[in-house]
């Protein structure tokens, strides 16, 4: 029997239950009903200093701060999906998710081709797609290709609560969440059939020599 599909979900939001929450909790209600094992772990409150550039992650296969960083990179191994959320901060991410991206990206040297990314973001009204922009360059530089909805995945809300006033939002979200499952789901009867895409020996060229 084949086992269940995975989705990792980033809540990249300091409040546990705010509109970025919210939109989360439409794409999780999706993945329950198509049978695909959901986990959601709220990273915006946590202590997540920013990567040193040390290289340690190299050496040791993690990252030489263990916090969540570490946690999270068995469970983003296991998944074939990562859905990373966050509210726009000056029409960019909270600057703690970035810092956990950038670490979890960085130190953890699994394959990621064909794992399915989907970005999501909330605002009260600006950045949003600037945002969007952002979280969405960690899939494109791994291989990820990278779930869409009927419109960019953004929804709105300033108060706690006022993106369930927010219905094409919370609609995006849950067209966002069918079309992943079915990714997901052609990717693995692909991997089945087909394997995953041949690949070279890394090729890496500096502009300064």
């Amino acid at each position: 029997m084949a086992q269940p599909l995975k989705v990792l979900l980033l809540n990249g939001s300091p409040r546990a239950n705010g509109n970025t929450a919210i939109a989360l909790g439409e794409m999780e209600k999706v993945f329950a009903a198509s049978g695909v094992e959901a986990e959601t772990v709220l990273v915006g409150h946590k202590d997540i200093r920013g990567c040193i550039a040390c290289g340690s992650c190299y050496g040791q296969g993690k990252c030489v701060f263990d916090d969540i960083v570490n946690e999270l990179a068995p469970k983003f191994e296991a998944a074939d999906g990562l859905v990373v959320a966050s509210p726009v901060y000056y029409a960019s991410a909270n600057a703690t998710l970035i810092a956990c991206l950038d670490r979890l990206f960085y130190s953890t040297h699994f394959d990621k081709t064909m794992k399915v990314g989907a970005s999501v973001v909330c605002a009260r009204r600006g950045g949003c797609s600037a945002t969007f922009d952002e979280l969405n360059k960690y899939f494109t530089i791994s291989n990820m290709p990278i779930a869409s909805s009927q419109y960019w995945n953004s929804i709105h809300g300033m108060l706690p609560g006022e993106a369930q006033m927010d219905e094409e939002g919370r609609q995006t979200m849950r067209t966002l969440a069918r079309n992943m499952v079915f990714l997901m789901k052609s990717i693995a009867l692909g991997k089945e059939q087909f394997g995953l895409p041949e690949t070279e020996s890394r090729v890496s060229t500096h502009f300064i020599r």
